[in-house]
């Protein structure tokens, strides 16, 4: 039975990480690892009394994950945000994909965010269109993939912003991205805090940013621009 290694990358996720750590159980054959980037709040504490691996990490989500997966002694390496959680059965779900007769490079699951509000099932159909047509998943769905093909590809490229995507790019030109199904649940934060209409339209300008040449430092400056 392959290893999973769970790589959670935290920063200040003390009042969502005790249920995303929860989500990966009941499981078989996995490993947790928490690597944080300077939390300032009990993220570390949460993590450290839930039994699992807590590792300190300049900030960076990719730094983070790329330190995390240099941890990992999985087969397979699950990314996993820290306010998400993971479906029953995760484990059982990845290794079947990951066990085919032509295996994908790599894979992640649906999209849910955890809100009833309506426009936000509009949003999770985009990016389910998005993951199956455009094959290109964002690291909110937990993407998960086998480690030799991680560090066959270099990791997550060592950029601000944009990380997830780039690294899907490059994986679907190796093979094809596989979408489970079942929904990783996130939190709907992100949307409610700038609205849902304004975070969607930042995320495309975000890429369209990016596919025009936009440096990933200048992206990362607008996306977190707040006006005073």
């Amino acid at each position: 039975m392959s290893r999973i290694s769970i790589i959670m990358p935290v920063l200040n996720e003390s009042a969502n990480l005790r249920r995303a750590i929860e989500s990966t159980q009941p499981s078989d054959n996995i490993e947790v690892i928490v690597v944080d980037g300077g939390s300032t709040d009990d993220t570390c504490q949460v993590a450290v009394a839930l039994g699992v691996k807590v590792i300190a990490s300049p900030a960076g989500r990719s730094k983070q994950m790329n330190l995390g997966a240099a941890a990992a002694t999985g087969d397979i390496l699950l990314f996993l945000h820290g306010d998400s959680q993971l479906p029953l059965g995760f484990d059982r779900l990845i290794r079947q994909v990951m066990s085919g007769k032509e295996p994908p490079s790599a894979g992640a699951f649906r999209l849910g965010i955890d809100s009833p509000q309506r426009l936000l099932r509009w949003v999770e159909r985009g990016v389910q269109w998005r993951s199956q047509v455009c094959q290109i998943p964002y690291g909110d769905q937990g993407i998960f993939l086998r480690a030799e093909v991680f560090n066959e590809m270099g990791g997550f490229p060592d950029l601000p912003i944009m990380e997830d995507f780039e690294l899907m790019r490059r994986l679907r030109q190796r093979g094809k991205i596989s979408i489970v199904p079942q929904p990783v649940m996130t939190s709907a934060r992100r949307w409610l805090q700038k609205g849902i209409l304004k975070t969607t339209l930042i995320n495309q300008l975000m890429v369209l940013g990016y596919l025009g040449g936009v440096s990933p430092a200048r992206l990362v400056e607008l996306y977190r621009y707040k006006k005073r």
